[in-house]
C-alpha cells in the first residue's frame, strides 16, 4: 500500500517537473494509458511517450489532493491540479486518474477521469 501511495506521489510530482523518460519509466512495458477517458488506448512504452512528451516544452505544475487517493488492493485513484503555462495561457485541469499497479509497483493501466468542462482557460 506504501508503495503505490510512493508511485502516485511521484507520478503526480513529475508529470508537473519531470522529464518524460522518468513518468514513462513509473509504467510496465505494457501498460495502457486512456486519458481521458473514451480517447484510444496508448499502449507500451512507445505511445505513453509521445504522450506525455506534449508537456515537455510546457512551463507546469502539480498538486496532488492527498485527502483524495485511495488504494484498494494493486488500484489507486486520486485526484490532482495541473496547471500549463504557455505565452499569456493558463489551463487549468483536475483530473482523476485511476491505475492499476503489478507485483512489482509499476503502472500498468491508468485512466483519468475529465472533460472539456473541467478545463479552466485564463488569460495573465
Amino acid at each position: 500500500m506504501a508503495e503505490i501511495r510512493d508511485v502516485v506521489e511521484q507520478y503526480v510530482k513529475l508529470v508537473g517537473t519531470g522529464p518524460t523518460e522518468d513518468i514513462v519509466a513509473l509504467y510496465a512495458p505494457d501498460a495502457v494509458v486512456e486519458d481521458p477517458i473514451g480517447t484510444e488506448p496508448r499502449r507500451g512504452h512507445d505511445a505513453i511517450r509521445e504522450f506525455y512528451d506534449v508537456l515537455a516544452d510546457l512551463e507546469r505544475e502539480t498538486e496532488l489532493r492527498p485527502d483524495s487517493v485511495r488504494i484498494a488492493g494493486r488500484h489507486a485513484a486520486f485526484m490532482f491540479v495541473l496547471v500549463t503555462k504557455f505565452g499569456d495561457q493558463r489551463l487549468t485541469i483536475s483530473p482523476i486518474d485511476a491505475m492499476e499497479f503489478d507485483d512489482d509497483g509499476r503502472i500498468t493501466s491508468m485512466k483519468a477521469y475529465w472533460g472539456q468542462d473541467d478545463i479552466v482557460s485564463e488569460t495573465a
